[in-house]
């Protein structure tokens, strides 16, 4: 199998949530940017995981990003993040999502699990009242100090902007 073979249109996500439930497998879901992919990301994904059977990541879109994030996001183009995560052994589909927030996917998905990393407030974990309200439960994964995409990003800046050592390659 192709990493990109786990990639699902919202399309494809209905007959995939069929199979799945047919199958009476629990499912998680989480969701975010994933952009620069680091050790956070994996152990949050790896956790995310064990708490079921099959896990769906919903990842923002490269529009999603700059509404949240800002004009100089994602690094990486949409393509890459989600093929990146797909080539995760923990991953088992990833979602593209559009709007800043998650809610629609996660009523289409209706996880058994929701997780969110533990920097989330239980009260502003998008969908999480929805998911109690069908039975589900909402888990927060403690977050690795100092794994961030932003932090990658200002430990390169700080490195290379003015060392002169920056091949450009």
């Amino acid at each position: 199998m192709n990493a990109k073979d786990k990639i699902r249109t919202l399309h494809q996500l209905k007959h995939t949530m069929e199979e799945i439930r047919r199958k009476n497998l629990r499912t998680v879901f989480t969701n975010g940017c994933f952009d620069l992919l680091h050790i956070g990301h994996l152990r949050y994904l790896e956790g995310a995981k064990s708490l079921g059977d099959v896990l769906i990541v919903g990842m923002n879109t490269d529009g999603s990003v700059r509404r949240i994030k800002g004009e100089g996001r994602p690094i990486m183009p949409e393509g890459e993040r989600a093929e990146l995560l797909c080539g995760l052994y923990c991953v088992d589909h990833v979602v593209l999502f559009d709007s800043t927030d998650p809610l629609t996917l996660i009523e289409r998905v209706r996880p058994h699990v929701l997780v969110k990393g533990a920097d989330w407030s239980m009260e502003n974990i998008v969908g999480a009242d929805h998911v109690r309200a069908s039975g589900g439960e909402v888990v927060r994964i403690p977050v690795i100090p100092r794994a961030s995409t932003t932090g990658i990003i200002e430990k390169i800046v700080q490195r290379f902007a003015h060392s002169g050592s920056w091949t450009g390659e």
